[in-house]
């Protein structure tokens, strides 16, 4: 990909990182082949980026507490699953958190939704984004239990609201009551061209109105969502079954 002469002279320049940057992409040349120029530079200052502030960046995967800690986009399944490559490589690099676009991933239970989202979570903690990972069920527990023993909800909405990445598994796989739709609403309203949201679900977003109670506060959580948002179908593959079997 870059001869010799020109690693020489990046070791000169101290930019052995670059190095790295360039082989990595040629190691996962599948990955990159389809990208302009531009992406693949953009991808290599991006690798130096985080490099050079690995301590921040594993402090903030830590913070961001990952369901599955070890996802990476770099080691993500494709073949079957119908997914975009060139999307993903693209969301990696970072560019939804310019536009303020929502990511939507939608499939079959065990298609691969939250090892999905947790990689690209992973991709923003190393472009320094402050990330959190939670699942809604447990989001709207955490936010009843407060409500119930006056322990400050405005501030737990606002602290939740302020995370430069949010990611919400399992969203819409429970129904939420009127006072948790208003929570929901206060979070996405919060965060609306301020700041992106990964929403991982089994169900379309044709299917979340009448799960959020089919009326205005619904439309308003939906429109605030889907206006700026980038949608991701993992397929029909189960994953589980497909890594059981395939991976000792």
């Amino acid at each position: 990909m870059i001869n010799d002469e020109t690693k020489r002279k990046l070791r000169e320049l101290h930019l052995d990182e670059m190095i790295q940057a360039f082989e990595e992409q040629e190691k996962y040349h599948s990955h990159y082949a389809s990208l302009s120029f531009d992406d693949r530079l953009n991808a290599a200052v991006d690798y130096l980026y985080c490099t050079n502030n690995s301590v921040k960046t594993q402090k903030l995967i830590r913070s961001a507490k990952f369901r599955i800690p070890d996802a990476d986009v770099n080691t993500l399944y494709y073949a079957d699953r119908g997914l975009d490559r060139e999307t993903i490589i693209e969301i990696s690099i970072g560019t939804y958190f310019r536009n303020c676009c929502n990511i939507l991933i939608n499939g079959f239970t065990g298609s691969g939704k939250t090892h999905l989202g947790c990689a690209l979570g992973k991709e923003a903690c190393r472009h320094l984004y402050r990330t959190k990972y939670i699942r809604t069920p447990e989001l709207l527990e955490t936010l009843n239990l407060a409500e119930q023993q006056g322990k400050g909800i405005s501030r737990l909405v606002t602290k939740i609201s302020n995370y430069q990445l949010l990611i919400l598994d399992e969203w819409l796989i429970d129904i939420p009551s009127e006072r948790e739709q208003r929570y929901l609403l206060e979070i996405v309203e919060k965060r609306h061209h301020k700041w992106p949201t990964i929403f991982c679900s089994q169900y379309k977003t044709s299917e979340w109105h009448p799960r959020l109670g089919g009326g205005p506060v619904a439309e308003a959580i939906i429109d605030r969502i889907i206006h700026k948002s980038i949608k991701i179908n993992t397929g029909t593959l189960n994953m589980r079954e497909y890594i059981s079997k395939n991976i000792v």
